[in-house]
């Protein structure tokens, strides 16, 4: 079991599976001596220590300094491997075995369930299964309404029908899951509220021609032309019928008027890296784009003014899983359930909730910030202080409210999940006649 210790680190208390291990090395030992073996597993005599549990994930999550306080706690060593999200998909898919445990993207479970890259992981070994937000576990908004079925909803490659993992419900729990929930956010676009010129309130703007030259798209297929069909839908040029998995028409239409705007010159950039998209709006060379609640971070803590702005149409659902490899087994997995108790505990999901992300347990997150951090990023509440990154830089003064208001109001106002559809081969291949025409 984790418990939080006075000083505010996770802690194991003395009946934790990491004392149990050593315990248990300790009675083989002892059993050897006597002539009498018991029925422990050989491989619970490894001293805990020497295990390392190599975690990868892209970078705005796999952070070293998550990886550090994890290893004090713990006990053993927690590596971070940080990877932009299209090589971590090929790592999975070609190299799992040079990782143990990924932050997956809800996504990328579509490539990999059913390829004996991942094993499942049993709902009795979660210790805070209970906490974790309803929109992952029951498909459900916090008030009980029902999540848009658009794009890839969390529920649709969470539970695993059998322990292998090969095969996933349509949303009906079973005692297994692909991988636990962590990270999650509702994506809307990112603006320059000081040269905009006038007000934003809805995804037509990103198609304006009040910013012709000065828009940006992600150069992504499946994010990209989801933003894009929120903001040809908000202008009424098409009626989709699930924008999160599109028809090969609908698909044709989308670039074929994508075309014409580039055309016209209205993209000034498609960006493909979180550097970019910052720099981007940094040096004003972009008014309003795609983007990533921490880009949106990173260019406000340069002094420059900056806005995930909301819009009325809805956001943009994403989220993370933490997923263990399949080759995984023995002390070592014994060692990843610890790890994964001790991550959704609150140390991590406070972490990044200070560059603005949402723990998919945010009552755990709660015990590590502070009142006004909590009211700040999760209540939607004026800062009662200066809110600072977690890497020590000052992100909002006294008085700053967030974008987009509580957390209830954002993933309350999921439209469509980001998406692999169906035609996305299709969808890829007309996307980069997109880019390169």
């Amino acid at each position: 079991m984790l418990t939080m210790s006075s000083t505010g680190k996770i802690k194991c208390n003395s009946l934790s599976r990491r004392r149990l291990l050593k315990g248990a090395a300790a009675a083989v030992g002892a059993s050897a001596a006597s002539g009498v073996i018991g029925g422990f597993p050989t491989i619970w005599a490894q001293n805990i220590k020497d295990v390392v549990l190599r975690h990868s994930g892209p970078p705005v999550t796999a952070i070293p300094a998550i990886a550090e306080q994890a290893t004090k706690d713990l006990g053993f060593t927690v590596q971070m491997q940080a990877t932009e999200n299209a090589d971590l998909l090929n790592r999975l898919l070609s190299q799992s075995n040079a990782m143990d445990c990924a932050d997956i993207s809800l996504v990328y479970m579509r490539y990999l369930v059913g390829r004996n890259v991942l094993q499942t992981i049993p709902i009795s070994k979660v210790k805070d299964w209970d906490k974790t937000l309803p929109i992952f576990t029951k498909g459900e908004f916090g008030d009980g309404r029902k999540a848009p079925q658009q794009g890839i909803t969390p529920t649709m490659i969470l539970y695993a029908t059998t322990p292998d993992g090969q095969k996933v419900t349509t949303g009906a729990p079973t005692e297994w899951v692909t991988a636990v929930p962590t990270v999650t956010n509702a994506d809307t676009l990112g603006i320059r509220p000081d040269l905009t010129g006038r007000p934003i309130t809805s995804w037509a703007d990103l198609l304006s021609g009040d910013f012709k030259g000065r828009a940006a798209l992600q150069d992504n297929p499946t994010i990209g032309i989801i933003d894009v069909a929120m903001a040809l839908e908000a202008r009424g040029d098409i009626k989709y019928g699930n924008k999160g998995n599109m028809t090969k028409e609908e698909i044709d239409k989308t670039i074929a008027t994508m075309m014409e705007i580039k055309k016209s010159g209205h993209f000034r950039s498609f960006w493909s890296s979180f550097d970019q998209s910052v720099n981007l709006m940094a040096a004003g060379e972009v008014v309003i784009q795609s983007m990533w609640s921490p880009a949106v971070a990173a260019v406000r803590s340069r002094g420059i003014p900056c806005t995930y702005q909301p819009l009325k149409e809805g956001l943009r659902g994403w989220g993370y899983m933490l997923g263990a490899m399949k080759h995984v087994d023995g002390l070592k997995r014994d060692c990843f359930y610890e790890y994964l108790n001790w991550y959704t505990s609150g140390f991590q999901g406070a972490f990044i909730a200070r560059q603005g992300y949402y723990a998919a347990q945010p009552e755990n997150a709660r015990k590590f910030l502070t009142e006004a951090e909590w009211d700040y990023w999760y209540g939607g509440k004026p800062a009662a202080t200066d809110i600072m990154s977690p890497f020590g830089k000052l992100m909002e003064k006294v008085g700053n409210v967030r974008d987009g208001g509580s957390i209830e109001e954002r993933l309350g106002n999921i439209a469509v999940w980001n998406s692999v559809m169906d035609e996305d081969r299709y969808l890829t291949r007309r996307w980069n006649e997109f880019i390169t025409s």
